[in-house]
C-alpha cells in the first residue's frame, strides 16, 4: 500500500508539473497580456516601470523559471489585474460559496437520480421507464446556462420567488440565505439528475442480464432482494468513477451558473482571470483543479475496492 501511495504521489507532482508548464506557455503564446488595457495611454517610461515592477518584461523562460520555482514552494504570486488577490484569498474567500453551491447542486441532483435510474431498470419499457427517459434526454439537452436563465426568468422574474442574483454572505455563508440557493442549486442538479438516472440505468441493465442474477431468480428469491444485495453493489462501479470527478468538478465552481447568478465563486472568478489574462490567478486555479481531480482518480480506486474486493489496488 505504501508503495502504492508514493508511486501515486510522484505521479501526482510529475501531473501537476506538466499541466502548469503546459498552461503557462499556452498563455504565454497568446498575445497581449494583463497590463496591455491598463497601460495603453500611460506614459512610456512609467508602463515601462510598470512592466518591471511586475516581471512582465522579463523572457518567457526566465518568467517560466521563476514562476515554476515559486511553485514549487506554493506561490502563485499576486493578482496582476487585482492586486493584493493570491491563490490564498482566492481559495479563503472564493472556494466557500462554490463548495457549498457543488455540494447542494450533489445532494439534490444525484440521489435523485439514482432513484430514478433503478426504478426505470426495475420498470423497464413500461410507463416508468418511459418516463424516466424523457426527461433525462430533456434535461440533458437543455445546457446549465440557457436552464439557469429559464428559472431566473420565470422563477425569479415572473413569480417573485426567489432572488435571481445574489448569495448568502458572512454567517449565512454555510448554513443560510436558502433563498438565494435554490435556483443555482437547480440549475446545476438538474443536470445530475439526468446523467446519473441513465448511467445507472444501463449498469443495471448489463447486470440484470447476468447468469448469478439468473441464478438467483430461479432460487426463488424475491425481486426487491435480488436488486438489492446483487444488482445495485455490482452496478454501482460506473457510478463509483464519476461521483469522485462530479465531487471535485462542482466544488471548483460551476462557471455558467455562477455567472449567470452572480455568485462570487472560483469559477466565476476563473472567468474573469482569463479574461483579465491574469496568469497567477489562471495557473493557480488551473493546478487546483487538476490536483482535485488526480487525488479523485486515487480516491475511486479505494472505493472500487470497497465495491468489489476482488479488485486489488495494485492492480490499477
Amino acid at each position: 500500500m505504501l508503495k502504492v501511495i508514493l508511486r501515486r504521489l510522484i505521479a501526482l507532482l510529475i501531473s501537476l508539473f506538466l499541466i502548469a508548464s503546459a498552461t503557462f506557455f499556452l498563455l504565454a503564446a497568446v498575445p497581449g497580456d494583463a497590463l496591455s488595457a491598463q497601460t495603453d495611454k500611460l506614459p512610456a517610461a512609467t508602463r515601462k516601470q510598470v512592466y518591471q515592477n511586475t516581471g512582465l518584461d522579463q523572457p518567457v523562460l526566465k518568467r517560466y523559471g521563476i514562476t515554476m520555482t515559486n511553485m514549487l514552494h506554493g506561490d502563485f504570486g499576486t493578482s496582476i489585474a487585482d492586486p493584493g488577490m493570491t491563490m490564498k484569498t482566492v481559495i479563503e474567500e472564493k472556494l466557500p460559496p462554490s463548495a457549498r453551491l457543488g455540494l447542494q447542486q450533489i445532494l439534490f441532483g444525484v440521489p435523485l437520480g439514482l432513484l430514478l435510474g433503478v426504478l426505470a431498470a426495475v420498470y423497464k419499457n413500461r410507463w416508468v421507464d418511459r418516463g424516466v427517459t424523457v426527461v433525462s434526454l430533456l434535461l440533458m439537452s437543455v445546457p446549465s446556462l440557457i436552464l439557469g436563465l429559464l428559472l431566473q426568468s420565470y422563477f425569479g422574474g415572473k413569480l417573485g420567488l426567489f432572488p435571481i442574483i445574489g448569495w448568502p454572505e458572512g454567517s449565512d455563508l454555510w448554513f443560510g440565505g436558502w433563498a438565494y440557493t435554490i435556483l443555482p442549486t437547480l440549475a446545476g442538479g438538474l443536470g445530475y439528475i439526468a446523467s446519473y438516472a441513465r448511467l445507472l440505468k444501463n449498469s443495471m441493465l448489463d447486470v440484470l442480464s447476468s447468469d448469478y442474477v439468473l441464478t438467483a431468480r430461479t432460487k426463488g428469491l424475491p425481486g426487491w432482494r435480488v436488486v438489492s444485495e446483487h444488482v445495485i453493489r455490482n452496478a454501482a462501479i460506473p457510478i463509483i468513477t464519476s461521483l469522485p470527478v462530479t465531487v471535485a468538478f462542482s466544488i471548483t465552481g460551476s462557471v455558467f451558473v455562477e455567472s449567470i447568478f452572480v455568485i462570487p465563486g472560483v469559477g466565476q472568478y476563473f472567468v474573469q482571470a482569463l479574461t483579465n489574462r491574469d496568469v497567477p490567478i489562471i495557473m493557480g486555479e488551473t493546478v487546483l483543479l487538476a490536483a482535485l481531480y488526480i487525488v479523485t482518480l486515487f480516491i475511486t480506486d479505494l472505493l472500487y475496492m470497497a465495491v468489489d474486493p476482488r479488485i486489488k489496488l495494485y492492480q490499477s
